[in-house]
Protein backbone atom coordinates (compact mmCIF):
# COMPACT_ATOMS: atom_id res chain seq x y z
CA UNK A 1 0.00 0.00 0.00
CA UNK A 2 1.26 3.48 -0.90
CA UNK A 3 0.19 6.67 0.85
CA UNK A 4 -0.34 9.71 -1.39
CA UNK A 5 -0.91 13.20 -0.03
CA UNK A 6 -2.82 15.69 -2.22
CA UNK A 7 -2.19 19.30 -1.18
CA UNK A 8 -4.64 21.54 -3.04
CA UNK A 9 -6.91 24.38 -1.87
CA UNK A 10 -9.54 23.73 -4.57
CA UNK A 11 -11.82 20.93 -3.40
CA UNK A 12 -13.01 20.10 -6.94
CA UNK A 13 -9.44 19.44 -8.12
CA UNK A 14 -8.68 17.36 -5.02
CA UNK A 15 -11.78 15.29 -5.73
CA UNK A 16 -10.79 14.66 -9.36
CA UNK A 17 -7.20 13.77 -8.48
CA UNK A 18 -8.32 11.39 -5.73
CA UNK A 19 -10.80 9.64 -8.05
CA UNK A 20 -8.24 9.20 -10.83
CA UNK A 21 -5.56 7.86 -8.50
CA UNK A 22 -7.91 5.37 -6.85
CA UNK A 23 -9.08 4.14 -10.24
CA UNK A 24 -5.43 3.71 -11.25
CA UNK A 25 -4.65 1.61 -8.19
CA UNK A 26 -7.17 0.83 -5.46
CA UNK A 27 -4.33 0.07 -3.04
CA UNK A 28 -3.40 3.77 -2.93
CA UNK A 29 -4.34 5.39 0.39
CA UNK A 30 -5.19 9.02 -0.39
CA UNK A 31 -4.83 11.80 2.17
CA UNK A 32 -5.86 15.43 1.59
CA UNK A 33 -4.74 18.84 2.80
CA UNK A 34 -6.20 22.16 1.63
CA UNK A 35 -3.19 24.33 2.49
CA UNK A 36 0.51 24.14 3.26
CA UNK A 37 0.09 24.18 7.04
CA UNK A 38 -2.20 21.14 6.95
CA UNK A 39 0.24 19.39 4.60
CA UNK A 40 3.21 19.84 6.94
CA UNK A 41 1.11 18.66 9.88
CA UNK A 42 0.06 15.57 7.88
CA UNK A 43 3.68 14.79 6.94
CA UNK A 44 4.63 14.84 10.64
CA UNK A 45 1.83 12.44 11.59
CA UNK A 46 1.79 9.91 8.75
CA UNK A 47 4.20 8.06 6.50
CA UNK A 48 3.74 9.63 3.05
CA UNK A 49 5.16 7.94 -0.06
CA UNK A 50 4.28 10.60 -2.66
CA UNK A 51 2.95 14.15 -2.54
CA UNK A 52 1.03 16.18 -5.14
CA UNK A 53 1.29 19.83 -4.16
CA UNK A 54 -0.32 22.98 -5.54
CA UNK A 55 1.94 26.03 -5.88
CA UNK A 56 -0.43 28.85 -4.91
CA UNK A 57 -2.18 28.21 -1.60
CA UNK A 58 -3.14 30.17 1.53
CA UNK A 59 -1.05 30.17 4.74
CA UNK A 60 1.94 28.35 3.21
CA UNK A 61 2.46 28.05 -0.53
CA UNK A 62 3.72 25.01 -2.42
CA UNK A 63 7.33 26.22 -2.57
CA UNK A 64 7.46 26.51 1.22
CA UNK A 65 6.03 23.01 1.54
CA UNK A 66 8.54 21.68 -1.01
CA UNK A 67 11.39 23.25 0.97
CA UNK A 68 10.13 21.55 4.13
CA UNK A 69 9.92 18.16 2.39
CA UNK A 70 13.39 18.47 0.85
CA UNK A 71 14.93 19.31 4.24
CA UNK A 72 13.02 16.80 6.38
CA UNK A 73 11.56 14.07 4.15
CA UNK A 74 13.86 14.01 1.13
CA UNK A 75 12.83 10.44 0.28
CA UNK A 76 9.30 11.65 -0.59
CA UNK A 77 8.94 12.58 -4.29
CA UNK A 78 6.90 15.73 -4.90
CA UNK A 79 4.87 16.50 -8.02
CA UNK A 80 3.95 20.20 -8.21
CA UNK A 81 0.61 21.43 -9.57
CA UNK A 82 0.88 24.74 -11.40
CA UNK A 83 -1.91 27.08 -12.44
CA UNK A 84 -1.89 29.54 -15.32
CA UNK A 85 1.08 31.88 -14.99
CA UNK A 86 2.94 29.59 -12.56
CA UNK A 87 5.14 27.87 -15.17
CA UNK A 88 8.35 29.69 -14.18
CA UNK A 89 7.77 28.78 -10.54
CA UNK A 90 7.05 25.18 -11.52
CA UNK A 91 10.32 24.96 -13.47
CA UNK A 92 12.12 26.52 -10.51
CA UNK A 93 10.57 23.92 -8.20
CA UNK A 94 12.12 21.16 -10.31
CA UNK A 95 15.49 22.86 -10.01
CA UNK A 96 14.99 22.76 -6.25
CA UNK A 97 14.32 19.03 -6.32
CA UNK A 98 10.64 18.41 -7.17
CA UNK A 99 10.17 15.25 -9.21
CA UNK A 100 7.84 16.79 -11.81
CA UNK A 101 5.05 19.30 -12.34
CA UNK A 102 1.65 19.18 -14.01
CA UNK A 103 -0.45 22.11 -15.16
CA UNK A 104 -4.06 23.00 -14.36
CA UNK A 105 -6.46 21.76 -15.52
CA UNK A 106 -4.54 18.52 -15.00
CA UNK A 107 -3.93 16.26 -17.99
CA UNK A 108 -4.89 12.97 -16.33
CA UNK A 109 -2.67 10.77 -18.53
CA UNK A 110 0.29 13.06 -17.82
CA UNK A 111 -0.55 12.92 -14.11
CA UNK A 112 -0.64 9.11 -14.04
CA UNK A 113 2.60 8.82 -16.02
CA UNK A 114 4.27 11.17 -13.56
CA UNK A 115 2.97 9.22 -10.54
CA UNK A 116 4.15 5.93 -12.05
CA UNK A 117 7.54 7.47 -12.81
CA UNK A 118 7.89 8.81 -9.27
CA UNK A 119 7.19 5.41 -7.71
CA UNK A 120 9.46 3.67 -10.23
CA UNK A 121 12.35 6.02 -9.43
CA UNK A 122 11.73 5.66 -5.71
CA UNK A 123 12.02 1.87 -6.00
CA UNK A 124 15.15 2.08 -8.17
CA UNK A 125 16.85 4.42 -5.68
CA UNK A 126 16.37 1.79 -2.96
CA UNK A 127 18.07 -0.89 -5.04
CA UNK A 128 21.72 -1.64 -4.51
CA UNK A 129 23.85 -3.08 -7.29
CA UNK A 130 23.30 -6.55 -5.79
CA UNK A 131 19.57 -6.16 -6.39
CA UNK A 132 19.98 -5.59 -10.09
CA UNK A 133 18.83 -8.48 -12.23
CA UNK A 134 21.62 -10.07 -14.18
CA UNK A 135 20.50 -12.39 -16.95
CA UNK A 136 21.63 -13.50 -20.35
CA UNK A 137 18.06 -14.43 -21.21
CA UNK A 138 16.66 -11.99 -23.75
CA UNK A 139 13.59 -10.00 -22.76
CA UNK A 140 13.29 -8.90 -26.40
CA UNK A 141 10.43 -10.97 -27.79
CA UNK A 142 10.52 -12.31 -31.34
CA UNK A 143 12.08 -14.82 -33.71
CA UNK A 144 11.89 -12.78 -36.90
CA UNK A 145 15.05 -12.23 -38.92
CA UNK A 146 15.17 -8.58 -37.81
CA UNK A 147 15.00 -9.44 -34.11
CA UNK A 148 17.51 -12.30 -34.43
CA UNK A 149 19.96 -9.85 -36.02
CA UNK A 150 19.47 -7.43 -33.12
CA UNK A 151 20.03 -10.21 -30.56
CA UNK A 152 23.24 -11.26 -32.31
CA UNK A 153 24.46 -7.66 -32.38
CA UNK A 154 23.67 -7.23 -28.68
CA UNK A 155 25.83 -10.25 -27.82
CA UNK A 156 28.71 -8.83 -29.87
CA UNK A 157 28.68 -5.30 -28.45
CA UNK A 158 27.70 -5.94 -24.82
CA UNK A 159 31.15 -7.03 -23.66
CA UNK A 160 32.77 -3.92 -25.17
CA UNK A 161 32.65 -0.37 -23.86
CA UNK A 162 31.65 1.07 -27.25
CA UNK A 163 29.14 3.91 -27.45
CA UNK A 164 25.86 2.77 -29.01
CA UNK A 165 23.12 4.67 -30.83
CA UNK A 166 19.75 2.92 -31.04
CA UNK A 167 17.44 4.10 -33.82
CA UNK A 168 13.76 3.34 -34.26
CA UNK A 169 10.21 4.70 -34.10
CA UNK A 170 8.34 5.41 -30.88
CA UNK A 171 7.03 2.30 -29.16
CA UNK A 172 9.39 -0.09 -30.95
CA UNK A 173 11.32 -1.13 -27.83
CA UNK A 174 14.56 0.86 -27.96
CA UNK A 175 14.74 0.96 -24.16
CA UNK A 176 14.58 -2.86 -24.03
CA UNK A 177 17.60 -3.09 -26.32
CA UNK A 178 19.54 -0.64 -24.14
CA UNK A 179 18.62 -2.52 -20.98
CA UNK A 180 19.61 -5.87 -22.50
CA UNK A 181 23.01 -4.52 -23.53
CA UNK A 182 23.57 -3.37 -19.95
CA UNK A 183 22.47 -6.71 -18.44
CA UNK A 184 24.85 -8.60 -20.71
CA UNK A 185 27.76 -6.24 -20.11
CA UNK A 186 30.62 -6.25 -17.61
CA UNK A 187 28.81 -3.32 -15.96
CA UNK A 188 25.68 -5.33 -15.16
CA UNK A 189 26.29 -5.06 -11.41
CA UNK A 190 26.41 -1.27 -11.75
CA UNK A 191 23.47 1.12 -12.08
CA UNK A 192 21.38 1.50 -15.23
CA UNK A 193 20.11 5.09 -15.32
CA UNK A 194 17.49 6.01 -17.91
CA UNK A 195 16.93 9.64 -18.91
CA UNK A 196 14.11 10.69 -21.22
CA UNK A 197 15.61 13.83 -22.74
CA UNK A 198 12.32 14.80 -24.39
CA UNK A 199 10.46 14.84 -21.05
CA UNK A 200 12.83 17.25 -19.28
CA UNK A 201 12.40 21.01 -19.95
CA UNK A 202 15.44 22.53 -21.67
CA UNK A 203 15.98 24.83 -18.67
CA UNK A 204 16.48 21.80 -16.42
CA UNK A 205 18.32 19.29 -18.60
CA UNK A 206 21.85 20.30 -17.53
CA UNK A 207 20.95 20.18 -13.84
CA UNK A 208 19.29 16.77 -14.33
CA UNK A 209 22.24 15.31 -16.23
CA UNK A 210 25.14 16.82 -14.31
CA UNK A 211 23.67 17.95 -11.00
CA UNK A 212 24.17 21.29 -9.27
CA UNK A 213 25.76 22.67 -6.14
CA UNK A 214 24.05 24.53 -3.33
CA UNK A 215 23.70 28.19 -4.30
CA UNK A 216 24.12 27.59 -8.04
CA UNK A 217 20.87 29.49 -8.48
CA UNK A 218 18.34 31.09 -6.15
CA UNK A 219 16.40 27.96 -5.24
CA UNK A 220 19.36 25.54 -5.12
CA UNK A 221 19.12 24.90 -1.38
CA UNK A 222 21.30 21.79 -1.45
CA UNK A 223 23.66 19.88 -3.71
CA UNK A 224 22.02 17.64 -6.29
CA UNK A 225 23.51 14.51 -7.82
CA UNK A 226 23.10 14.39 -11.60
CA UNK A 227 22.29 11.33 -13.70
CA UNK A 228 25.86 10.94 -15.00
CA UNK A 229 27.25 10.84 -11.47
CA UNK A 230 24.49 8.44 -10.38
CA UNK A 231 25.41 6.13 -13.29
CA UNK A 232 29.09 5.97 -12.30
CA UNK A 233 30.36 2.42 -12.79
CA UNK A 234 27.32 1.53 -14.88
CA UNK A 235 25.35 2.67 -17.90
CA UNK A 236 23.41 5.82 -18.70
CA UNK A 237 20.67 5.56 -21.34
CA UNK A 238 19.91 8.89 -23.02
CA UNK A 239 16.51 8.27 -24.62
CA UNK A 240 15.27 10.71 -27.29
CA UNK A 241 18.65 12.44 -27.40
CA UNK A 242 17.57 14.15 -30.63
CA UNK A 243 15.45 16.48 -28.48
CA UNK A 244 18.35 17.66 -26.33
CA UNK A 245 19.41 21.33 -26.47
CA UNK A 246 22.69 22.24 -28.18
CA UNK A 247 24.07 23.57 -24.90
CA UNK A 248 23.48 20.26 -23.15
CA UNK A 249 24.85 18.39 -26.17
CA UNK A 250 28.19 20.16 -25.79
CA UNK A 251 28.47 19.05 -22.15
CA UNK A 252 27.54 15.47 -23.01
CA UNK A 253 30.26 15.56 -25.67
CA UNK A 254 32.82 16.60 -23.04
CA UNK A 255 31.69 13.78 -20.77
CA UNK A 256 32.23 11.32 -23.65
CA UNK A 257 35.59 12.74 -24.67
CA UNK A 258 37.18 13.44 -21.28
CA UNK A 259 35.08 11.32 -18.89
CA UNK A 260 34.58 14.46 -16.83
CA UNK A 261 31.54 16.51 -15.85
CA UNK A 262 30.93 19.74 -13.98
CA UNK A 263 27.93 20.35 -11.77
CA UNK A 264 25.95 23.49 -12.54
CA UNK A 265 27.54 26.32 -10.53
CA UNK A 266 30.81 24.46 -9.94
CA UNK A 267 34.21 24.76 -11.59
CA UNK A 268 35.38 21.45 -10.15
CA UNK A 269 35.67 18.50 -12.51
CA UNK A 270 34.18 15.17 -11.51
CA UNK A 271 35.61 12.05 -13.14
CA UNK A 272 32.90 9.60 -14.19
CA UNK A 273 33.18 6.06 -15.51
CA UNK A 274 29.97 5.67 -17.50
CA UNK A 275 28.96 3.78 -20.62
CA UNK A 276 26.64 5.89 -22.76
CA UNK A 277 23.83 4.37 -24.82
CA UNK A 278 21.63 6.83 -26.69
CA UNK A 279 18.40 6.45 -28.65
CA UNK A 280 16.23 8.58 -30.89
CA UNK A 281 13.31 8.37 -33.29
CA UNK A 282 14.76 11.22 -35.35
CA UNK A 283 17.08 11.19 -38.34
CA UNK A 284 20.12 12.77 -36.72
CA UNK A 285 21.89 13.33 -40.04
CA UNK A 286 18.99 15.56 -41.09
CA UNK A 287 19.06 17.27 -37.69
CA UNK A 288 22.76 18.00 -38.23
CA UNK A 289 22.03 19.67 -41.60
CA UNK A 290 19.40 21.82 -39.85
CA UNK A 291 21.94 22.78 -37.16
CA UNK A 292 19.86 21.13 -34.44
CA UNK A 293 22.34 18.39 -33.56
CA UNK A 294 26.11 18.46 -33.20
CA UNK A 295 27.94 16.44 -35.83
CA UNK A 296 30.88 15.72 -33.49
CA UNK A 297 28.50 14.34 -30.84
CA UNK A 298 26.77 12.17 -33.43
CA UNK A 299 30.06 10.55 -34.44
CA UNK A 300 30.96 10.00 -30.78
CA UNK A 301 27.63 8.29 -30.10
CA UNK A 302 27.25 6.27 -33.29
CA UNK A 303 30.24 3.95 -32.89
CA UNK A 304 27.68 1.14 -33.15
CA UNK A 305 24.20 1.75 -34.59
CA UNK A 306 21.31 -0.60 -33.87
CA UNK A 307 18.12 -0.15 -35.88
CA UNK A 308 14.97 -1.39 -34.14
CA UNK A 309 12.33 -2.18 -36.79
CA UNK A 310 8.70 -1.08 -36.69
CA UNK A 311 6.19 -3.79 -35.83
CA UNK A 312 4.65 -3.61 -39.32
CA UNK A 313 7.89 -5.04 -40.74
CA UNK A 314 7.92 -8.04 -38.37
CA UNK A 315 4.32 -9.18 -38.05
CA UNK A 316 5.57 -12.78 -37.72
CA UNK A 317 6.49 -11.84 -34.14
CA UNK A 318 2.92 -10.88 -33.19
CA UNK A 319 1.94 -14.40 -31.93
CA UNK A 320 4.92 -14.48 -29.54
CA UNK A 321 4.34 -10.89 -28.46
CA UNK A 322 0.64 -11.54 -27.84
CA UNK A 323 1.41 -14.60 -25.66
CA UNK A 324 4.05 -12.61 -23.78
CA UNK A 325 1.64 -9.75 -23.05
CA UNK A 326 -1.12 -12.17 -21.99
CA UNK A 327 1.29 -13.70 -19.47
CA UNK A 328 2.51 -10.31 -18.29
CA UNK A 329 -1.01 -8.92 -17.82
CA UNK A 330 -2.00 -12.04 -15.89
CA UNK A 331 0.95 -11.62 -13.53
CA UNK A 332 0.26 -7.91 -13.03
CA UNK A 333 -3.47 -8.38 -12.41
CA UNK A 334 -3.30 -11.63 -10.47
CA UNK A 335 -5.99 -13.07 -12.76
CA UNK A 336 -6.00 -16.35 -14.68
CA UNK A 337 -4.07 -16.04 -17.93
CA UNK A 338 -6.28 -15.83 -21.02
CA UNK A 339 -5.53 -17.48 -24.35
CA UNK A 340 -6.09 -16.21 -27.88
CA UNK A 341 -7.36 -18.04 -30.99
CA UNK A 342 -5.19 -18.48 -34.08
CA UNK A 343 -7.85 -16.67 -36.14
CA UNK A 344 -7.72 -13.76 -33.72
CA UNK A 345 -3.92 -13.61 -34.11
CA UNK A 346 -4.25 -13.62 -37.91
CA UNK A 347 -6.69 -10.73 -37.63
CA UNK A 348 -4.19 -8.79 -35.50
CA UNK A 349 -1.48 -9.43 -38.08
CA UNK A 350 -3.56 -7.68 -40.75
CA UNK A 351 -3.78 -4.41 -38.82
CA UNK A 352 -1.54 -1.38 -39.24
CA UNK A 353 0.63 -0.97 -36.14
CA UNK A 354 1.83 2.61 -36.38
CA UNK A 355 2.16 2.67 -32.58
CA UNK A 356 4.37 -0.43 -32.76
CA UNK A 357 4.83 -2.89 -29.88
CA UNK A 358 3.48 -0.40 -27.34
CA UNK A 359 0.21 -0.16 -29.27
CA UNK A 360 -0.05 -3.97 -29.52
CA UNK A 361 0.38 -4.25 -25.76
CA UNK A 362 -2.46 -1.77 -25.22
CA UNK A 363 -4.75 -3.67 -27.59
CA UNK A 364 -4.02 -7.02 -25.89
CA UNK A 365 -4.77 -5.49 -22.50
CA UNK A 366 -8.06 -4.08 -23.84
CA UNK A 367 -9.02 -7.51 -25.20
CA UNK A 368 -8.22 -9.17 -21.86
CA UNK A 369 -10.44 -6.70 -20.02
CA UNK A 370 -13.39 -6.67 -22.42
CA UNK A 371 -13.58 -10.28 -23.62
CA UNK A 372 -16.10 -12.26 -21.58
CA UNK A 373 -14.43 -15.69 -21.72
CA UNK A 374 -10.96 -16.98 -20.93
CA UNK A 375 -10.28 -17.35 -24.66
CA UNK A 376 -10.01 -14.28 -26.91
CA UNK A 377 -11.71 -14.87 -30.27
CA UNK A 378 -11.70 -13.15 -33.66
CA UNK A 379 -15.08 -11.68 -32.69
CA UNK A 380 -13.47 -10.04 -29.64
CA UNK A 381 -10.73 -8.58 -31.84
CA UNK A 382 -13.34 -7.19 -34.24
CA UNK A 383 -15.46 -5.71 -31.45
CA UNK A 384 -12.88 -4.42 -29.02
CA UNK A 385 -9.53 -3.77 -30.72
CA UNK A 386 -10.56 -0.28 -31.95
CA UNK A 387 -8.61 -0.99 -35.14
Amino acid sequence: MSNILIVEDEESIRRVLKKVLQEENNSYEIFEANDGVEAIDMLKKRKIDLMLCDIKMPKKDGIEVLNFVLKNYSEVPVIMISGHGDLDTAVESMRMGAFDYISKPPDLNRLLNSVRGAFKEKISVKKTPLNLKKSKKFNIIGNSKEIKNIKDLILKVSSTNAKILILGPNGSGKELVANQIHLNSLRSNGPFIEVNCAAIPSELIESELFGHIKGAFTSAIKDKTGKFEAANGGTIFLDEIGDMSLSAQSKVLRALQEHKIQKVGSEKDLVVDVRVIAATNKNLKEEILKNRFREDLYHRLAVIEINVPQLNSRIADIPLLADHFLELISIESGEIQKTIDDDAIKKLQKFDWSGNVRELRNVIERLVILSESLNITIKDVTNFSNK
